[in-house]
């Protein structure tokens, strides 16, 4: 395939580097008279392992060529990656103005050429920003729509600096949000020999993915430093700890969790999370992020209360009170704790629980209940179609299938079902549906 690369800076030599060894015809594309020279000669414009010599082996085999002439390199390709950068602003932001410059390049060139050409962005941008100021400036240097002269697409890129090569030939999967079917399938054939999986979405799915999983390795140093500096003040090797830690494949390492949905309860997390953060007081150990956690578990429970209030719909019929699925648990349950906020505020709700109903409810939990939520447990219902008959709102707050069922048969037009679990078959409702943070 003919291929454009607009930006040789690090994302972008690398990818056009691997691009001709794999046999295609890559044209560089850069306002740096430097860079240009430089791989005219046969010498890549960034120190990296590997790549002063794969640059010279692809220039002097001619599949490897730069120019600063975008009608030059659009004429001669039939898909474009465009790879420049997009640097903070003072308050955070992103410097878009580069990005936009090659989209209105790429217009240009496109305006004067009758063949069907991809646009595939690779820098990373804020979730909209391809659909929303990418594609006007394209549509609109070109005189041509979307979808008719030209695709778009969003590919997000995962290489670390010291071993980027290895990373493009060894990626964990290939993501690319395109506009339609006919764009990914432009894009497929470069990245097909892989020895991973190919993942075609949408545009700001894939533009969001690149934000989350940064952040996700952010959070993971964070947190591995957080508990380290805990364990040093008792005498802990904390690599030793860390090291098991990353051995557990089922809960640790694995998608386990890492799924949004309402907030964590239950008899551990929030007192072992408590116990560690006294921990480190006692021991003067800073762990701000680890501070943050429970906090922002009760944002969740926050942003559901508030989605209720706001919607001014006063009876709630709540469907879950344990703290989850398959359990009559009650023990820090934040569906006890958005319940009670909801009494608070004068919501007229109804609560259904199979394994929480105060007939079939022995021991600890009975007493839980009558000692400590009376209030809670005079608003319990049997009947699940009945409370589901009588609220305005039906909260899931439950996985269990045959709720989730009862709730897609009996909901009506006039309801609204708000979805903490992630409810499959939510496209058979009738209702009007809200997730919880989807």
């Amino acid at each position: 395939m003919n291929i454009s690369i607009f930006g040789m800076g690090y994302v972008g030599a690398v990818s056009a580097a691997c691009l001709a060894r794999d046999g295609h015809n890559v044209i560089g594309v850069d306002v740096d008279p430097t860079k240009l020279e430089l791989l005219r000669q046969g010498q890549s414009p960034i120190v990296e392992e590997g790549i002063q010599e794969l640059t010279r082996e692809v220039v002097e085999q001619g599949r490897l060529t730069v120019t600063d002439n975008a009608d030059e390199s659009i004429g001669g390709s039939t898909l474009s990656f465009v790879c420049v950068g997009t640097p903070s602003q003072p308050n955070g932001s992103q410097d878009l103005k580069a990005i936009e410059h090659v989209a209105a390049q790429i217009g240009a060139a496109l305006a004067g050429h009758d063949h069907y050409h991809v646009v595939v962005i690779r820098s990373t941008v804020r979730p909209g920003t391809v659909m929303s100021r990418v594609r006007p400036v394209l549509e609109a240097h070109s005189g041509k729509k979307l979808g008719e002269g030209f695709g778009l697409a969003f590919q997000p890129e995962f290489l670390r600096e010291g071993t980027s090569i290895r990373d493009y030939d060894n990626p964990p999967f290939t993501v690319v949000g395109g506009d339609c079917n006919r764009t990914l399938d432009c894009i497929k054939p470069l990245f097909e020999h892989l020895p991973c999986e190919f993942i075609g979405t949408d545009i700001s799915t894939a533009e969001m993915l690149k934000y989350a999983c940064n952040a996700f390795h952010a959070v993971k140093i964070v947190f591995a430093n957080e508990i380290g500096r805990v364990s040093q003040t008792l005498g802990v090797d904390s690599r030793e700890v860390m090291r098991l830690v990353t051995q557990d494949r089922q809960l640790n390492i694995s998608p386990a969790y890492l799924r949004p949905g309402f907030a964590f309860g239950g008899s551990c997390l929030p007192k072992d999370l408590r116990a560690l953060l006294y921990i480190a007081k006692e021991q003067d150990a800073e762990v701000p992020m680890l501070t943050g956690v429970i906090p922002s578990n009760q944002q969740q429970i926050d942003h559901a209360l508030q989605f209720i209030l706001r919607s001014e719909k006063r009876r709630v019929g709540m469907i879950g009170l344990s703290f989850k699925s398959g359990t009559d648990d009650l023990r820090e349950s934040p569906l006890v704790t958005l319940a009670e906020q909801l009494i608070g505020k004068g919501i007229d709700l109804r609560i259904h629980d199979p394994n929480v109903q105060l007939s079939r409810l022995i021991g600890a939990n009975r007493r839980y209940i009558e000692e400590k939520l009376p209030h809670i447990g005079r608003l319990l219902i049997d009947d699940c179609a009945e409370l589901i008959r009588e609220s305005d709102i039906v909260m899931v707050g439950l996985s269990d299938a045959h709720l989730v069922e009862q709730v897609i048969a009996e909901a009506g037009e006039a309801q609204v079902v708000l979805d903490l679990v992630g409810m499959p078959g939510r496209d058979r409702l009738k209702a009007a549906y809200r997730g919880i943070c989807w």
